[in-house]
């Protein structure tokens, strides 16, 4: 079902503009079917964490406050702003603090990238504060939701889970967020401007190119009045470097 539309009363703007969960490629992710495709696009054997692992760090993040009760959010800051493939219940704008969003999730195979034009997407890197969204969770789907996120986000090593203050302006809430784990390899935090241009401009795969990634953050951040000049001039670089390649003849 999609969302209620009680859950777009602060943030009426955003009706229509997030998926609806069953619209989701992530709603039910069949990781044999992602095996598959990855495969093809030359990952190796193990580029996944194995099921039961990722379940044991779900439970080893989650299980306490799961057990304790009371409301739980998510913060989103990158695709799951508008797209988040899980049951929602209270939309809110927020800031967390102690993060902030950087360009620095590298998708080398089949996402929104490939070996030979990878893909560029953000993650949550640590220091200062980032401007995203908090989702309430009902408390009567929370393990089953949980898990769908689990199998979304912690699918291969890419972030760890935190709980990290988020602001808004209903009150504070504590958020689960999905930080840049900085030992594994598609996390490249220093990237220099000219290779993430590159790579938003060529990047593309199975979810989309890396250009509409970022195109389609830009939307959300107009929707809630969310401004960063930076990333808005990197995504019109990106677009002119694409449009520019686009006319070059093909060898």
């Amino acid at each position: 079902m999609p969302i209620d539309p009680a859950a777009f009363r602060h943030h009426p703007r955003l009706e229509g503009k997030i998926r609806a969960p069953e619209d989701s490629f992530f709603r039910d992710l069949d990781l044999e079917v992602l095996d598959a495709r990855m495969r093809e696009a030359g990952a190796p054997a193990d580029w996944r964490y194995p099921d039961a692992r990722r379940e044991e760090m779900r439970r080893a993040a989650l299980t306490e406050r799961l057990q304790a009760g009371g409301e739980f959010w998510v913060f989103a800051y990158g695709s799951l702003m508008w797209d988040p493939a899980v049951d929602v219940m209270e939309i809110r704008r927020a800031t967390l603090q102690g993060y902030s969003r950087a360009m620095c999730l590298v998708d080398r195979f089949g996402g929104r990238g490939t070996p030979e034009a990878p893909g560029l997407m953000a993650g949550l890197d640590d220091g200062g504060t980032c401007e995203g969204l908090a989702f309430r969770l009902p408390p009567d789907g929370l393990e089953r939701e949980t898990e769908r996120l689990w199998r979304r986000e912690m699918v291969a090593p890419a972030y760890h889970a935190v709980f990290a203050p988020a602001q808004t302006a209903q009150g504070e809430v504590t958020a689960l967020a999905f930080a840049a784990d900085h030992s594994a390899d598609m996390i490249e935090a220093d990237l220099p401007r000219e290779t993430q241009l590159r790579y938003l401009a060529t990047g593309e795969g199975m979810l989309g190119t890396s250009l509409e990634y970022l195109e389609n953050l830009l939307v959300q951040f107009e929707l809630l009045d969310i401004h960063d000049p930076d990333l808005a001039a990197l995504c019109r670089d990106a677009q002119a470097l694409r449009a520019e390649n686009s006319l070059l003849p093909e060898r």
